[in-house]
């Protein structure tokens, strides 16, 4: 049902994931634990799954942050629990309130100061990659909580893969090498979003012992995650939540 990053299991007072497609109630193509309202599936199927999901963490759902996310740069710092509209990165410094975000390829990326005891999350797309949204929300902590990012610590979550990632020469312009290459037998680019938003967790002041990167793919483990691209859009979403426990 769901996968919890090693670098996040020395604190006992947080709760990090990131679901998998398996233990839902969805059938195909959402099949099985689609965690995604805006997916095209049945909604009240959407619903029990995120029920089973939070009740398998203990968890009550009123104590959830989440947002619709538009592919933009806009962050949330939340005060509250509940439904936001628009904001692609949330921030907290709530205790019992678990911030939410939902992807099918887009980069997840979790980030903890255990020192300011700070929480964020973030969905990252090409988009938001390319406006350094991961870089905007350490700053965000930063001026709002005090963070200091050489204290973080960092998930960049499972995503399509940089062999997978064709993408066409508007999108490939946007990105910088390392994180692009050109395959000249196939005269497409492939973009490697993990590295990119890995390099601004770093460019930021996290340090790399402190920072780990999924090795799975939502394509080439399409098994066990959900893609958008793989799947030709029909297809469900994952959630990356995290949350300090009361």
């Amino acid at each position: 049902m769901y996968n919890i990053p090693k670098i996040f299991e020395q604190f006992p007072d947080l709760l990090a994931l990131e679901t998998t497609r398996h233990g839902g109630l969805s059938q195909k193509p959402y099949a099985s634990l689609n965690l995604g309202f805006n997916s095209g599936d049945d909604l009240e199927l959407v619903t029990q799954n995120r029920k089973l999901l939070y009740g398998r963490l203990g968890i009550r759902e009123k104590r959830v942050i989440y947002s619709n996310q538009i592919h933009k740069d806009h962050i949330l710092v939340a005060t509250r629990c509940g439904a936001y509209d628009g904001y692609d990165a949330l921030i907290t410094q709530n205790k019992n309130a678990y911030l939410n975000i939902t992807v099918a390829d887009c980069t997840p990326i979790l980030i903890y100061d255990p020192v300011e005891k700070v929480v964020a999350a973030i969905h990252a797309g090409w988009k938001g990659t390319v406006a350094q949204l991961v870089a905007k929300t350490i700053q965000r902590m930063e001026r709002t909580f005090k963070t200091k990012a050489k204290n973080c610590f960092a998930y960049v979550g499972t995503c399509i893969d940089e062999r997978s990632f064709e993408v066409d020469i508007d999108v490939a312009q946007e990105f910088t090498y390392p994180f692009k290459r050109y395959d000249a037998h196939k005269k497409k680019f492939f973009v490697d979003l993990k590295g990119a938003n890995k390099a601004q967790l770093l460019n930021s002041g996290v340090p790399e012992n402190q920072i780990e990167v999924s090795p799975y793919s939502t394509v080439l483990h399409n098994h066990d995650f959900f893609s958008y691209r793989k799947e030709k859009g029909k297809t469900g979403r994952m959630i990356a939540l995290i949350g300090m426990k009361k």
